[in-house]
């Protein structure tokens, strides 16, 4: 049996969002730092009205350490 996230409970927002990374990422093309996508990126979200915040750090746990570097 193949798991799919549900519909229903997925962020209405998810396929937008997931549109703009692939129109950012045909608009560049391959090969360029992170933070040029992350720029345009961000420049797409605001212009689509979805609340976003950049550089959150994330707790990263590796085989049992607590990391600072998320």
């Amino acid at each position: 049996m193949v798991n799919h996230l549900d519909s229903d409970i997925r962020d209405p927002r998810t396929d937008t969002i997931i549109g703009l990374a692939i129109e950012v990422h045909r608009a560049l093309g391959p090969g360029l730092l992170e933070s040029a996508y992350e720029e345009c990126l961000s420049f797409e979200l605001k212009n689509h009205g979805i609340p976003f915040r950049r550089q959150v750090p994330l707790p990263v746990v590796y085989k049992s350490v607590k990391l600072d570097c998320g």
